[in-house]
């Protein structure tokens, strides 16, 4: 069976974004980019780099995790304010809303059936695992959903910001088993933990 995996970044002190919840990878952003760390990405998650990174990284690996990603309105508006409809043509991509009401690329599926239902209907078809890219909102909805945490820890703190679980997430203590870990000498650390009796 297909697994959900919460493949995301954060900061020391557990958030995803600022407070205004923009990029921050993107230009206006606070997030360190060292060369290790983008190289790591390209030699283990190619299919987590959006698709104007693949290109200027002449990154044609269709990659081994994620066949599917999963992406909330909020985050995904982010690229569309950017000028991005599909940030992600390489992998089945599904954006939740309730509020768009036309999807603004053809290849993007929009979804506004409940997040729990349409996951567990993912999970039992044939693929790869699924990412859940973000945001904390989508994060939170799908908590007792996700099967692995793949977390990329910033060397950074920010004070305040969007957490990694929104308050959507119900109080429900989990215990997850350290499955494997990457140092980078740049100080960013991949964590990779699967949900104990997942």
């Amino acid at each position: 069976m297909r697994r959900l995996v919460h493949y995301i970044a954060t900061t020391l002190d557990g958030f995803i974004a600022g407070p205004d919840g923009g990029d921050p990878t993107g230009p206006d952003g606070f997030w360190p980019i060292p060369e290790d760390y983008i190289q790591h990405l390209v030699a283990e998650y190619p299919e987590t780099l959006p698709v104007h990174a693949r290109q200027a990284l002449s990154v044609t690996a269709e990659g081994t995790h994620f066949d599917t990603v999963l992406e909330g309105r909020r985050s995904y508006e982010i690229g569309l304010a950017a000028g991005i409809t599909d940030a992600y043509p390489h992998l089945r991509h599904l954006v939740f809303s309730r509020t768009l009401a036309e999807s603004p690329d053809p290849a993007v599926e929009l979804v506004a059936d409940d997040p729990v239902a349409t996951v567990r209907e993912l999970k039992q078809q044939d693929g790869k695992d699924i990412w859940l890219l973000g945001g904390a909102e989508l994060a939170g909805s799908l908590y007792a959903e996700i099967d692995t945490l793949i977390i990329k820890l910033g060397p950074l703190t920010i004070g305040d910001g969007i957490p990694l679980f929104s308050c959507k997430a119900a109080f429900d203590p989990r215990t997850w088993t350290l499955a494997d870990h990457t140092a980078l000498k740049s100080g960013a650390v991949f964590l990779t933990y699967t949900r104990v009796g997942s």
